[in-house]
């Protein structure tokens, strides 16, 4: 199992828009092979630097699954329009990848 994570300091004020932007997405996330869940989750704000931490966070059953996603059409057309939403971030999204530890 791979485990995939975008991390995004949203701007205090853009967390709805935010959150309205992956709820109204066009996804075909779960017609990718080897795609297992998708979660998005909402951290603290942070008052001093004006931002609301969110991650991304997708399960699939391999690394090669995921980086086969990143390379298709699919992968493009969901991420078409992220440039024109800059407004709401404060500094580009983080990638984390993991690969699960079996047994553990």
């Amino acid at each position: 199992m791979y485990i995939a994570m975008n991390r995004f300091k949203v701007a205090v004020g853009s967390e709805a828009d935010f959150e309205d932007v992956w709820r109204n997405r066009d996804s075909s996330l779960s017609q990718v092979p080897g795609f297992v869940e998708f979660r998005l989750l909402r951290g603290r704000t942070n008052t001093e630097e004006e931002y609301t931490l969110f991650s991304s966070h997708t399960l699939w059953q391999s690394e090669e699954d995921f980086v086969n996603w990143t390379k298709s059409e699919n992968f493009r057309a969901a991420h078409r329009s992220a440039g024109e939403r800059k407004a709401m971030y404060k500094g580009p999204p983080v990638f984390e990848g993991f690969n699960v530890v079996a047994g553990i």
